[in-house]
């Protein structure tokens, strides 16, 4: 278990206008299962999104990581309607060399490509950099997943590197992974880049 990271990655609730991203739960699970259903999203052979067999292991794992002192996990809840329509997570944590990941993002199929994904990133952003004081936030995804790998640049992050044969997955596939991350300087910009989107 990582001390230092428990030190830092404190549980916290983060609140924008239209979504708040607040801890997972196990009571999660039927919630999580419903977002994913709207576009059968655990079908999706480049990411992983939990269905109803596999969704109590998904937030097992993502728990005992918080544990452990390297995630922070969250749901994706909708102000308005007070439905879950998604996850993501800060992951990866590295209080030493004060980095994180945002990962294990995904959205029922209704939002995606809306204003949702950008509220979320402006908050992870905002906690990272401004509260958790990182001097890089990454982001990875898979080699195949065009979405994701357009939605991250758009967020104005840079393309860092692509692991190549990075990962073997459950169903012995292999993974190339792209890298991608927002630095310290960056963050004025790329707040104010987001902040314009999410008000156009």
């Amino acid at each position: 278990m990582n001390s230092k990271n428990n030190n830092w990655l404190v549980e916290t609730t983060l609140t924008s206008e239209l979504v708040d991203l607040i801890p997972l739960r196990k009571d999660h699970a039927k919630a999580l299962v419903a977002a994913a259903s709207d576009g059968e999203l655990w079908n999706l052979w480049f990411t992983g999104v939990p269905s109803a067999e596999t969704v109590d292991a998904y937030i097992e794992k993502a728990l005992q990581q918080q544990q452990e002192g390297s995630s922070l996990p969250f749901v994706v809840l909708d102000k308005a309607t007070k439905t879950i329509l998604g996850c993501t997570r800060i992951c990866n944590a590295d209080s030493q060399h004060k980095r994180v990941e945002i990962g294990y993002t995904w959205y029922a199929k209704r939002v995606q490509r809306t204003t949702v994904n950008s509220q979320c990133k402006l908050l992870l952003l905002q906690f990272a950099f401004e509260q958790l004081g990182c001097i890089a936030v990454e982001f990875r995804t898979h080699w195949h997943n065009m979405k994701s790998r357009a939605a991250i640049a758009r967020l104005g992050a840079k393309q860092d590197a692509v692991l190549r044969n990075h990962q073997i997955g459950l169903d012995g596939t292999i993974r190339d992974t792209v890298v991608f991350s927002i630095i310290q300087s960056e963050w004025p910009a790329v707040k104010q880049s987001l902040s314009f989107i999410i008000k156009d």
